[in-house]
């Protein structure tokens, strides 16, 4: 299981490293300069001179490979840099948000695998009946609507016709615990409509592959109790599956919450990087995709382990 840990930690690492090396590179093919980009203002212009004094204080004069050196070495001594429109620090604006996109996501993760689980395996135990189908066309309409529309949606019904919430916004947890959770309830409950679909799926299908295994049916021959049949060798069996598509989706969730985070104004790490990508702020551009990989990275590399754990087998892969 060590040497197995050791090399799954190997190729995490260097996922890291090539994932934020190629953004390095085309965040700097991309047309424009962040330079004349500060210091235009009203359209205008601006001063050749005043553009050069600027690309020489921010290190952009320099050439490509000496700008990722000097990038790579700030890393190594914890340093993202500083913004290139406030001079803030970039590690320092991504602790501030990036927990508030990740209680965003683990609270949709939460809730799918609530609804998710539960549900595709009692469709699974019931393949046909009733609760199947309506649960699988549930599921359908679910995974086929957009989340801006669910978001919308949910803003009209619970906030402006029934006033159960309020519209969106952010209170910090330590101000007000109960309006914080209430206003991360309909954020996060439009990311899991989506994720709890396709948990319902893969716990659906991967119940039934498990239930057809011949050692389940020797259980079932021997007499033993279905609920012991269900809990130590149907989900445990089936439960790897689900682990590594929810792994996957909340991966992709991270970079991919901006418009749920623009609906609901909710200020997490998604919107602080459109705010990056269209002023050509490489160094928060390049922090914040860093962050975002090292978190998928790392949750894919915790997927990997539990996968090991539940299946030996795996490890001598």
């Amino acid at each position: 299981m060590l040497a197995f840990a050791l090399r799954r930690t190997a190729v995490a690492l260097a996922l890291v490293w090539l994932v934020a090396s190629l953004v390095f590179l085309v965040i700097h093919l991309i047309p424009g300069d962040p330079a004349e980009l500060l210091l235009s203002q009203g359209g205008s212009a601006p001063d050749p001179a005043a553009v050069a004094e600027l690309r020489e204080r921010l290190g952009l004069d320099l050439p490509l490979w000496q700008q990722y050196l000097t990038y790579w070495q700030g890393l190594f001594q914890g340093n993202f840099g500083t913004s290139l429109q406030d001079d803030h620090p970039v590690a320092s604006e991504i602790a501030l948000r990036l927990p508030r996109t990740l209680e965003l996501i683990g609270a949709a993760a939460v809730i799918a695998l609530s609804i998710g689980m539960p549900f595709g395996t009692a469709a699974a135990l019931r393949v046909g009946g009733p609760l199947d189908r309506i649960a699988s066309v549930v599921a359908g309409v679910a995974l086929s609507v957009p989340v801006f529309v669910v978001g919308t949606l949910s803003i009209l019904l619970f906030a402006q016709k029934l006033g159960w919430v309020s519209a969106g916004g952010y209170v910090p947890l330590a101000r007000n615990p109960m309006q914080h959770f209430i206003l991360l309830l309909m954020p996060a409950s439009t990311i899991a409509v989506g994720l709890g679909a396709v948990v319902f799926r893969v716990t659906r299908s991967s119940v039934l592959e498990v239930l057809s295994r011949d050692h389940v049916r020797a259980a079932q021959a021997r007499g033993v109790k279905p609920r012991i049949i269900i809990l130590r060798h149907v989900l445990r069996n089936a439960l790897s599956p689900v682990l590594t598509v929810v792994a996957l989706h909340l991966g992709a969730l991270l970079g991919g919450t901006v418009l749920v985070e623009y609906v609901f104004n909710w200020p997490g790490l998604s919107g602080y990087l459109v705010r990056a990508v269209e002023a050509r702020d490489y160094p928060e551009v390049l922090g914040i995709v860093l962050a975002i990989s090292i978190l998928f990275v790392f949750l894919n590399l915790i997927v990997d382990l539990l996968y090991a754990a539940l299946d030996p087998r795996v490890r001598h892969a």
